[in-house]
């Protein structure tokens, strides 16, 4: 059992890093935006459930190959900039289709949740992540290390999953207030597609180490 003092440590750090603006946040700003409350809440726990492959690899020790291996890094990173540059082309393309409902375009949850998993899965600083901090909160002393680390990540993805909703519901519900006008839930339908390319496009060129 982890000490109680490591787990309050654990869930302080975790709330502020979840809370900084990054790769997860503005992905599902983006789709808040582009889509609405329902989609962002979605791609939420799709993301999650893309990254408990992650948890369940750094707990069992393959993480820290894939972090160790530049191709499997750059590789995994690649396909998930390029995917997520899509997801920003389509919604710029479709913007006019989301005008004249604050909801966004209907697409099934299926599938909503299918895109936030492939975004999760293919997220390489997630592995990179686990990998340099959740070691930091393990006691040899108090049991399975794997344990401690697969509850650790578990814990972790709790805690984004419950803050991530608060952007995607803040998001679109700024989208909602704007649908009042159509050319404004048009603009911000494209803003969210742009903000997702730009995301994609970073994410391309970031060092594979970083």
């Amino acid at each position: 059992m982890i000490p109680i003092e490591n787990l309050m440590a654990f869930a302080i750090a975790s709330v502020v890093i979840i809370v900084i603006p990054g790769p997860s946040v503005l992905f599902v700003i983006g789709r808040s935006i582009a889509l609405g409350r329902r989609a962002g809440v979605l791609s939420v726990v799709g993301n999650a459930l893309g990254t408990v492959p992650a948890v369940i690899a750094v707990a069992f020790g393959l993480g820290a190959i894939v972090a160790a291996s530049v191709v499997a890094f750059t590789v995994i990173k690649i396909v998930g900039a390029l995917y997520l540059i899509y997801l920003g082309v389509q919604a710029i393309r479709h913007r006019h289709a989301h005008v004249g409902s604050a909801q966004g375009a209907p697409a099934s949850a299926a599938k909503l949740l299918r895109q936030g998993f492939i975004v999760g899965l293919t997220n390489p600083k997630t592995i990179a992540f686990f990998v340099a901090v959740l070691p930091q909160f393990v006691d040899p002393a108090a049991g399975a290390v794997w344990a401690q680390l697969l509850l650790l990540g578990l814990a972790f993805q709790l805690l984004a999953l419950a803050c991530d909703s608060v952007w995607a519901v803040t998001a679109g519900t700024a989208r909602a207030w704007f649908a009042r006008s159509p050319r404004r839930v048009s603009t911000l339908s494209g803003a969210g597609g742009v903000m997702m390319i730009g995301l994609g496009g970073t994410l391309a060129f970031t060092g594979s180490k970083s």
